[in-house]
């Protein structure tokens, strides 16, 4: 008897190239998860129309449009809810999200950091890098938690730094094995090897 995809709905900001790769990751008949929406907090998010052109619901929820973080969360929400989503993805969604929304998803939302955590959280990762003086240099995948880039790992890629290395040669690099690691990470969860328990992940066979 096969085990039932998990649902995953993907929140996005731009164009969402980590999402592309989680839906042509999906496709695959033996993946574990089956990308049911793309949701943007941007009406022009470039995503929108790739998810669109891949057959799956894809629309906006404009947070321009809502008085209150609440309520534009409670909007997003009710929208997963309504595609019965069991893992939710974060792909380049450019909003700070509250503890309330963090609490709802723990252990089922999923995002994706352009460092080797936990160095360098936030904003300017691969700047950071440089001036660290670092010789190596990654992404993480890991579960959100409601401090900023701190949840439990999953799963990590890492480059090396090369001497003549700029922030945006930094910037390519990583963005070229995001992909591969937002896939395997997905997987792990979906599949349930790879669980968020006491604050920490846990790995199964």
């Amino acid at each position: 008897m096969n085990t039932p995809k998990k649902r995953v709905a993907i929140l996005i900001s731009g164009r969402g190239s980590n999402m592309s790769a989680l839906i042509e990751a999906a496709k695959a008949p033996d993946y574990p998860a089956e990308i049911v929406a793309v949701i943007a907090n941007k009406a022009d998010a470039a995503g929108l129309d790739v998810a669109r052109a891949n057959g799956i619901p894809a629309f906006a929820i404009p947070h321009r449009d809502f008085a209150s973080k609440p309520e534009h969360e409670n909007a997003v929400s009710q929208a997963l809810h309504a595609e019965k989503t069991d893992i939710v993805c974060l792909a380049g969604y450019m909003r700070i999200i509250s503890p309330e929304f963090v609490s709802a998803w723990e252990g089922k939302m999923l995002n994706i950091h352009p460092s080797l955590l936990p160095l360098f959280k936030g904003l300017h990762t691969h700047e950071q890098v440089l001036e660290a003086g670092m010789r190596v240099h990654g992404c993480t995948v890991h579960f959100v938690t409601a401090g900023m880039d701190e949840g439990p790992i999953i799963t990590q890629t890492a480059i090396s730094v090369n001497i003549g290395d700029t922030p945006d040669t930094l910037a390519e690099r990583v963005l070229s094995v995001e992909h591969e690691t937002y896939v395997r990470a997905l997987a792990l969860v979906a599949s349930g090897k790879a669980v968020m328990k006491n604050g920490r992940t846990v790995f199964r066979d």
